[in-house]
């Protein structure tokens, strides 16, 4: 709980502070670091150099799920994978603070590139926005469907080559 409304107040005070859009950014930077060493826990434990794409979507929705979210997959094929979530790991805490939603996006968005080359992830629906649920897409591949997605796009750190 406390940890909770530490995140809420940072990134609600950052937001009424800079804005959505800059807090956004300051939040993605965090996540995009989280997410590499993720990414290297991940593979350590596993046993692997890269995760395929099936292992990509089981290791987001562990990840959500050792946080306390409920993420779980919709659908996935070569060029994307759908996540819905039921619970966010922020809890209410998430409420009218969308800046959050970018640790998601760059947990997520960092994973799939680093092992794959390329992600593209979009908040469809959000908890933070006032949604039932989330829905996130993982984009792993530029196609005509990803070109018209609003979202952010990722790509192998150089530091994973």
């Amino acid at each position: 709980m406390f940890l909770r409304t530490l995140i809420r107040e940072l990134s609600g005070t950052l937001q009424d502070v800079v804005g959505l859009e800059d807090a956004s950014g300051f939040i993605s930077v965090i996540g995009q670091r989280m997410g590499g060493q993720i990414n290297q826990e991940y593979k350590s434990a596993l046993e692997v150099p890269q995760l395929t794409r099936e292992q990509i979507a089981d290791v987001l929705v562990d990840l959500k799920k050792r946080i306390q979210g409920d993420f779980y997959i919709i659908e996935q094929s070569d060029e994307k994978i759908v996540f819905g979530n039921r619970t966010c790991p922020f809890a209410e805490k998430v409420l009218n603070r969308p800046a959050m939603c970018m640790m998601t996006s760059n947990v997520f968005g960092t994973i799939a590139a680093d092992n794959l080359g390329y992600a593209k992830v979009e908040l469809q629906e959000t908890i933070a926005s006032g949604a039932n649920g989330c829905r996130v897409t993982v984009y792993l591949k530029p196609t005509d469907e990803s070109e018209d997605a609003e979202g952010r796009e990722y790509f192998k750190s150089t530091d994973s080559i």
